[in-house]
């Protein structure tokens, strides 16, 4: 399988630095269209494919971010890999401002999105035990400290629904009671939706702030968010440019993320919607057109 890495960007991430051959181009997909066109070109000789989350010039929210579509077009336009870059609140001393997180769990506290490609007349359940890719989040390790980022393997991270930031009341309660280490409001449902479409997916949170938990902090404050996540952008450009050399993307992945439809459609065949069938046809043509 020939590897092609698609980087969603978030907050502060509007480009590949480096990208040859590229150009912005339009993908339709069943579920509408993605957040902006997608750029691709390429990188080291590894085809790229690069998606600002909330659109150039931050238009989506992330309630409106239309996940479904991100992961569909970059599934359409051949891309194996997904790198979620984005930023995120700390809820432990250690991870500071400055710092890179590779998540690799979640607890899922959105309620006004759309998390599944499946529905009536197509059900399928995914397991997303371990909804990341240890290679591919070993790789994103190894790019940010070749760029000299403190990088902490391993995290938590609680997706709340936003756009506001957390009360300290919520904050005293993820951080003490449920155990999480960073806060977002974008890695969910871009996560499982992209064990759905069986591509390899690696988070890298971008801590920018603690959350209103800290002591000595207190409540966030927006503007010293913004100073540090141009900071922290610049580091994420170039734990991408460094990408190509680190992933290679074994067929199939070693952690069965390319096969998580295996088992998973639960509809006889000749109870499937045919429309439904029709808009999987890239996040579930392996298994749909056997």
């Amino acid at each position: 399988m020939e590897t092609m890495i698609g980087v969603i960007g978030g907050s502060g991430v509007y480009e590949i630095d480096g990208l040859e051959d590229a150009r912005w181009q339009a993908v339709e997909t069943p579920w509408g269209a993605p957040s902006d066109e997608i750029l691709t070109g390429t990188l080291g000789g590894v085809k790229m494919a690069f998606l600002p989350r909330h659109g150039r010039g931050h238009v989506h929210t992330p309630t409106s971010v239309p996940y479904r579509a991100n992961i569909d077009a970059l599934k359409r336009l051949g891309v194996t890999d997904i790198v979620s870059v984005s930023a995120c609140g700390s809820f432990r001393e250690e991870m500071a401002p400055g710092d890179f997180v590779l998540v690799d769990q979640f607890i899922d506290r959105t309620f006004g999105r759309e998390k599944s490609f499946f529905g009536p007349g197509l059900v399928a359940h995914v397991s997303v035990a371990h909804p990341t890719c240890p290679r591919l989040s070993s790789a994103c390790g190894e790019a940010a400290r070749a760029e000299g980022v403190t990088v902490h393997e391993g995290g938590t991270y609680l997706a709340m629904e936003g756009p506001q930031f957390s009360t300290l009341a919520e904050s005293k309660l993820y951080r003490e009671q449920w155990g999480a280490d960073v806060i977002g409001m974008t890695n969910m449902p871009e996560a499982k939706l992209a064990r759905e479409a069986e591509v390899c997916y690696a988070s890298v949170a971008m801590v920018t702030d603690y959350d209103s938990w800290h002591p000595v902090h207190g409540e966030v404050d927006v503007s010293e968010i913004i100073r540090t996540l141009f900071g922290n952008a610049d580091k994420a450009r170039g734990l991408v440019k460094r990408l190509p050399d680190l992933c290679s993307h074994p067929d199939p992945c070693p952690h069965g993320c390319d096969r998580a439809l295996e088992y998973a459609i639960l509809t006889a065949p000749e109870k499937r919607d045919p429309a439904m069938i029709a808009k999987l046809d890239a996040v579930a043509g392996r298994i749909l057109g056997e």
